[in-house]
């Protein structure tokens, strides 16, 4: 983040030396999450620290039990001028989660703990994010991936049809094993998924055709389902970042001619198009990984569309008796 909230508190906030991590409340929080939220909170916070003290603290040696209102509050008023207000409360959720850990551990008092966090949410606009895929941009972007016969083709193919036909997270694509996949059924076992959360979901066969044509390059050794292919085409069993899951969605998009999708776009696309084939909401739910069905109704892009479509089933009875006016 380019620009910095000068410290002006009598004491420091850097720490004066480094605590226990089970006496450091930013460690007690990351320590909560599930493995592929961990990095992002960490990132959210080394970004809090960075603007509080002129870049010269990260997560790890701000002394955040020194946070005073006018930091909680500073930090808002920044975020909140050049970031999305989904992205600033995620923020502004991990540093409250940091300061009551500091008040579990003792490190802080309640009254200080109380002013810092009373910190409103920015409030977010109504307007739905994101898109769903229509069949022809899924159809020219797994199309890029079959045109290109190396090794890295095939694993990209592999990667588009996980989260198109099973709607996991792009953080936890990229945390599946290959022991996680059950190659004659298709069920994929999602290990630590948002809020720490194991559920199972499956590939259609279309998508499972396309992962095993990978694993017959990759073999069906033990390790990570998904894994670095080096710039000599060679296999790499290192597993991919999520940052890596990215950039080959943006490559692949350009090549395709499709832009301005995401990895959650095909999470979008996975649920509206279970919905609109006329599964019940508590299923989508469940392979969704939602705690409640309201939140996967907010994945809902079906659009106006669907709504008429859906009406037209309707039938009004009764029939009128022809009027002379009519004739």
């Amino acid at each position: 983040m380019p620009e910095t909230i000068q410290n002006t508190a009598p004491s420091p906030l850097a720490l004066p030396s480094p605590i226990p991590l089970v006496e450091h409340p930013a460690a007690v929080y990351l320590a909560t999450l599930s493995p592929g939220s961990r990095p992002t909170m960490r990132q959210a916070l080394n970004a809090i620290a960075r603007l509080l003290t002129n870049s010269s603290c990260d997560a790890m040696t701000l002394n955040w039990a020194a946070l005073r209102y006018k930091h909680t509050a500073a930090v808002r008023s920044v975020l909140s001028e050049k970031y999305a207000p989904a992205y600033v409360n995620k923020v502004l959720c991990a540093l409250r989660r940091v300061l009551k850990e500091a008040l579990r551990l003792e490190i802080m008092d309640a009254v200080d703990f109380a002013r810092a966090v009373d910190i409103p949410n920015v409030k977010v606009t109504k307007q739905l994010r994101g898109r769903v895929l229509t069949a022809e941009e899924i159809s020219q972007l797994m199309q890029t991936c079959f045109d290109d016969p190396t090794p890295t083709g095939y694993r990209d193919a592999a990667i588009f049809a996980i989260l198109r036909g099973s709607g996991v997270r792009r953080s936890e694509v990229v945390n599946l094993d290959l022991s996680n996949l059950d190659l004659n059924t298709g069920a994929i076992e999602v290990r630590g998924g948002k809020g720490g959360k194991d559920r199972t979901v499956y590939l259609p066969d279309a998508a499972l055709t396309v992962v095993l044509d990978w694993l017959s390059l990759r073999d069906f050794e033990a390790g990570p389902l998904l894994c670095h292919i080096n710039r000599g085409s060679r296999i790499v069993r290192r597993r991919l970042t999520s940052q890596a899951v990215l950039f080959i969605l943006q490559k692949r998009g350009l090549e395709a001619g499709v832009t301005n999708f995401s990895a959650h776009d095909f999470r979008r696309t996975f649920i509206s198009d279970l919905l609109d084939a006329g599964e019940d909401i508590s299923t989508v739910q469940r392979l969704a990984g939602h705690a409640n069905s309201d939140q996967t109704a907010r994945y809902d892009r079906r659009g106006e569309e669907t709504k008429r479509c859906a009406v037209q089933k309707l039938t009004i009875p009764g029939q009128r008796k022809k009027s002379p006016l009519l004739m």
